[in-house]
């Protein structure tokens, strides 16, 4: 989905739409007090967000799950699948395609195995038959299963929005409520985000191009993310010139003919079509022809502050 602009301001369709939201956050805050969480007997850390939309928490999870294994730790990503037909628990293969389990876990895969499952519960049983450490990518307002290590990833541009609860706003719940199941807080990218009241640790990360160079290319840039203008101001900061872009709803199922378009404008733009790592996987092999793929990854300001949320987990079998 795209986000509605007011999303970003406070005006008249916000408050006629607080109501919903309301209702919305205080469903959220019911699940929290009538849950049951499953105890797994791996640590589980679930990398997660407040509002809705992309605040770069997947290549965080990556990043992390690297980290736990440079310490000897097996780590498990556990998911969603959203946008794949398959309701799981079931792990993610080499022949899976988006269309079955999404596009985040085919991401996710490259660095640890992958659970897809609607049940969190269900799916942590069959991901600590795979590993010792379960990282959760999202997952912050479902409570089917204990977390020990709980990092809301927040963009650093656009905060909060308008701190309204969806419809009225961008946020899965209040930021208050959010913020005070949470260990740690990541802001990812540039600007300054208002935390007051929480008194956890707080870190800064950005995501960073590696894996290509188009430093001096002349681009056709696409990308069906939570904000594919971050991508293509990436791409500038670079050095590439863009000579055209598309922008698309986030995890966007492109048609054959929408890549055959792009690819002709590139053509006839004498340029090198591109895009997220995250749209290529959910492009066919023959689609995939002709278009290079730009990984990001996550780099932390202060590493040491992130390897000490992980010894937390030491205690942890």
């Amino acid at each position: 989905m795209r986000a509605p602009e007011f999303w970003d301001r406070d005006d008249w369709r916000a408050r006629v739409l607080a109501p919903l939201g309301w209702a919305y956050g205080t469903s959220v805050a019911w699940k929290e007090a009538h849950a049951v969480p499953y105890r797994s007997s791996a640590a589980v850390v679930c990398v997660g967000n407040i509002s809705v939309g992309g605040t770069g928490k997947t290549p965080v999870a990556i990043e992390i799950a690297h980290r736990l294994a440079t310490r000897g730790r097996r780590p498990v990503f556990l998911s969603r699948g959203y946008g794949g037909r398959l309701r799981g628990p079931v792990e993610v293969h080499e022949g899976n395609s988006a269309a079955d389990v999404g596009d985040e876990p085919l991401l996710l895969r490259h660095a640890a195995p992958v659970v897809v499952a609607r049940d969190r519960a269900e799916g942590a049983r069959l991901a600590e038959t795979l590993g010792d450490t379960i990282v959760m990518d999202d997952g912050h307002q479902n409570f089917a299963l204990a977390k020990d290590l709980s990092l809301v990833v927040v963009d650093g541009e656009t905060g909060f929005g308008n701190c309204r609860v969806v419809p009225a706003g961008p946020l899965r719940e209040t930021v208050a409520q959010g913020l005070a199941r949470a260990h740690a807080v990541i802001v990812t990218g540039d600007g300054e985000v208002p935390l007051a009241g929480f008194k956890g640790e707080v870190l800064r990360s950005h995501l960073v191009q590696h894996g290509a160079d188009v430093a001096g290319r002349r681009v056709v840039a696409f990308a069906g993310i939570g904000r594919p203008d971050k991508f293509f101001h990436a791409l500038e900061h670079q050095g590439a010139a863009i000579a055209a872009s598309k922008s698309y709803a986030d995890h966007h199922t492109y048609t054959q003919a929408e890549i055959a378009r792009l690819k002709s404008k590139a053509r006839s733009l004498g340029a090198l079509l591109v895009t997220t790592e995250k749209d290529f996987v959910r492009l066919t092999p023959a689609e995939r022809e002709g278009i290079l793929p730009l990984p990001v990854r996550a780099a932390f300001d202060r590493p040491d502050a992130l390897e000490a949320l992980l010894d937390t987990l030491t205690a942890k079998r």
